[in-house]
């Protein structure tokens, strides 16, 4: 197995477990967004809204620039890298494992006939 900074993955993990976390990266990955347009569609505050950005920034998911005194908020696809990477890994490991049980009720059904 690929070794990961293992706390990466957890602040990546947790940064994602919340559905307003998870939307907000997908509202970042179709373009860079002000604090203003990530609070749109949510009935949260503005502070709130910071809250959940500071955890993405945590998790290395966001990166934050100051224009001014607007801040614009873009993905960072490097931290999303890493928990591909991690779940390829699951993938190729679970894909394995489903070959050799698919070629062992293949002899068995070659048995019974």
């Amino acid at each position: 197995m690929v070794n990961y900074n293992q706390e990466d993955l957890n602040e990546i993990f947790h940064a994602l477990a919340d559905s307003t976390r998870r939307e907000m990266v997908q509202m970042m990955a179709q373009k860079e967004r002000t604090v203003s347009e990530l609070a749109q569609p949510f009935d949260i505050s503005l502070a709130g809204i910071s809250k959940h950005i500071k955890v993405l920034e945590r998790a290395k998911l966001v990166e934050r620039t100051v224009r001014g005194r607007t801040h614009l908020c873009r993905l960072n696809t490097d931290a999303l890298s890493q928990v591909k990477e991690w779940l390829l890994f699951y993938e190729k490991f679970w894909s394995r494992r489903f070959d050799i049980l698919e070629d062992e009720l293949m002899k068995e059904k070659k048995k019974e006939h």
